[in-house]
């Protein structure tokens, strides 16, 4: 009996689970740098090895630094340290080799969960394959293997598969409760915003299940086999969790309705669905200078909000599976209400695709449907889009893989450090080995998670007009020798505030540790 041939798109398929596991050899060779998020919940964890309570960071109090506090770290879900903490016991592994298995096994996890849920939503294996190819072009792609994200990863990791979980149910039994039970569970470990996936997932079954249904009784019964098993997934979340400390949608500083604020979630599908924000990089918010000023930045996204409106309708009337396109629907209209609400009451969520990433994902076969059945020419504008993505991912990832390999320093945690030298990194270190009751000062949370001996404060970094809310800064009291870790950027105006800062402390003595960075102490 012969064995059956592969078909070219489960090649496509294999070639791809082989491209990903050798970028996460790569990376567990020389592992990546780190976002700031997932540094702060590695902090946490390294608290816990300690021996403190599951999920609490320990800081100086800024009333008196020889005194520490503790807090609830709700502003990000576990999921982002725990996963790698499971690698670090199970194989001994140190932070940067834990992360880089992390990344390779959620992102193929991602890469299958999409897959299957295009097919189940009633997509042909080849637009399915396809589709998943696209999403290996994006930047937000590759980012994971340049800096460990932490909850983005894991949450690309698991949500095609509560997708695919959406479509596959057709009836209200108790499989529709265990899953509403535990995929609220496993998506907020994973990632806290995921809670409004959630939201927009149980509508979509309420519609789904509902639809035909001939009295308000029957939609009532639908809804509770939704709602009881959502309720008590979200309660046992709050209780457990959200109660207990502060998290992005916590406070507001008013209401502020712009442009922007509708605008930006409108436009979702193709800022997210296309690397549109990662390419400009970012257009209303961004780490460095923007390539567009803040007029023409507005501008791209007023029109990729109309485009993405369109593409949504075109969408919703020419591809066939209704179930799909239900689902793009209403996760489309529940994320732009959800962040509409949130940005109008400027909460502490920044303007950034990464946040609506889902709705770019979902979007995608729908796209590849409707250019498949398009003329020559829109097939080869939409093959050359998706060329010059990957293009830019792959230009992105080749200098940035470098740097954390050949240059970027490296502690006992294993990440790429990037904001200091291996020379300035040694010293630092050697300082921490040698005191156990100093204070460290970092304008980075990722440098503190070289600290092992001693406590860390970590500053927001000053900006270049020198504004800044003193007591958001200030740390009274004494409490040892203290080290102030800086660029050299810093030395001036920027190093006086860091300074006065502490003001238990006088006398400081500066060491130029290398042309980049500098050392402020004082005893």
């Amino acid at each position: 009996m012969s064995l059956q041939k592969p078909r070219p798109h489960q090649i496509i398929l294999i070639a791809l689970g082989i491209m990903v596991i050798i970028l996460g050899t790569m990376i567990f060779l020389y592992p990546t740098a780190i976002f700031p998020d997932s540094s702060w919940g590695f902090q946490v964890l390294q608290k816990m090895q300690a021996g403190g309570d599951f999920n609490l960071a320990v800081k100086p109090s800024q009333s008196d630094i020889s005194k520490s506090y503790t807090e609830f770290l709700t502003w990000w879900s576990p999921g982002q340290y725990l996963v790698p903490y499971a690698f670090i016991l199970i194989f001994g592994i140190n932070i940067g080799q834990a992360s880089a298995i992390t990344i390779t096994i959620f992102t193929l996890l991602g890469l299958a969960g999409f897959y299957s849920f295009f097919k189940k939503a009633g997509f042909t294996p080849i637009i399915a394959t396809v589709s998943v190819v696209i999403i290996a072009c994006q930047q937000a792609f590759i980012i994971p293997f340049v800096f460990y994200n932490g909850g983005e990863v894991l949450i690309f990791g698991t949500i095609g598969w509560f997708l695919y979980g959406l479509v596959a149910i057709d009836k209200a039994d108790w499989k529709l409760a265990v899953f509403l039970l535990l995929s609220g569970w496993v998506g907020f470990f994973c990632k806290s915003s995921f809670l409004w996936m959630y939201a927009a997932g149980c509508l979509y079954l309420w519609i789904k299940l509902s639809s035909g249904q001939a009295t308000i009784v029957n939609w009532i019964k639908k809804g509770l086999w939704i709602g009881i098993p959502a309720i008590i997934s979200l309660g046992v979340i709050y209780i457990s969790y959200l109660s207990k400390g502060v998290n992005p949608a916590s406070g507001s500083t008013g209401l502020k309705l712009t442009l922007e604020t509708f605008s930006f979630p409108l436009a979702s599908p193709i800022l997210s669905g296309f690397s549109v924000d990662d390419l400009m990089g970012g257009l209303l918010y961004h780490y460095d200078v923007g390539m567009l000023n803040a007029f023409w930045s507005l501008i791209a996204v007023l029109l990729a909000a109309v485009l993405s409106i369109l593409i949504i309708t075109r969408i919703a009337q020419r591809v066939p599976e209704k179930r799909y396109t239900l689902l793009v629907t209403v996760f489309y209209c529940v994320s732009v209400v959800f962040f509409f609400y949130n940005f109008l009451r400027q909460v502490n969520i920044s303007y950034e695709a990464r946040h609506m990433r889902v709705i770019g994902l979902l979007i995608i076969p729908g796209i590849v449907y409707l250019v498949s059945k398009s003329n020559l020419t829109l097939k080869a504008a939409f093959a050359m889009i998706c060329f010059i993505i990957a293009f830019f991912s792959v230009r992105y990832f080749v200098p940035s893989y470098k740097q954390n390999m050949a240059d970027n320093a490296r502690g006992t945690t294993g990440l790429a450090q990037i904001f200091a030298d291996q020379e300035s990194l040694n010293y630092i270190m050697d300082l921490d080995r040698k005191n156990t009751n100093a204070l460290f000062v970092f304008i980075s949370p990722d440098l503190g998670l070289e600290i092992k001996h001693n406590r860390i404060v970590t500053l927001d970094p000053i900006d270049d007009d020198i504004s800044i809310d003193y007591d958001d800064y200030v740390h009274r009291g004494h409490a040892g020798p203290i080290f102030i870790f800086l660029p050299a950027s810093y030395m001036g105006p920027k190093s006086n505030i860091v300074r006065k800062c502490f003001p238990g402390y006088k006398g400081f003595r500066m060491e130029m540790l290398s042309n980049d960075y500098v050392l402020y102490s004082a005893k």
